[in-house]
């Protein structure tokens, strides 16, 4: 069956999360995972974290809380991938789902606050 580059990405990115599910699988529960093309053009230069590429490859949204009742998020967290950038910077499959998997690892432990290497333990370490 055809698959669309769209529909192959969007495989590698639920990949990647069923990769961090036997782990996290409660954590996850609350996590909404999602594709746009390429970042917003309106994100202001000062959201930038000051040692990333101008092109971000993904971005976290926490939970917002409830007005009604502010101990209760109103919607999920959701991390949101580029997939242009992230295919930019990929020169083939096998990179391209590296780099999917590195960069749901990386967003996943900002939103727990967390090392990337305690997400998962293969994550490469920096040192």
């Amino acid at each position: 069956m055809y698959r669309s580059r769209s529909e192959q990405f969007d495989d590698l990115v639920l990949q990647a999360v069923a990769q961090l599910e036997p782990r996290w699988e409660s954590e996850l529960a609350g996590v909404e995972f999602a594709v746009e093309e390429v970042p917003s053009a309106d994100r202001p230069a000062d959201q930038l974290l000051p040692d990333t590429d101008p092109v971000p490859l993904a971005r976290l949204e926490p939970a917002w809380p409830d007005a009604r009742n502010p101990a209760q998020p109103a919607g999920p967290a959701r991390i949101v991938l580029y997939r242009r950038p992230l295919l930019a910077r990929a020169e083939g499959e096998e990179e391209l789902s590296e780099l999917v998997l590195d960069v749901v690892i990386e967003e996943f432990a900002r939103l727990l606050g967390v090392d990337p290497q305690a997400v998962d333990p293969s994550y490469p370490d920096d040192d």
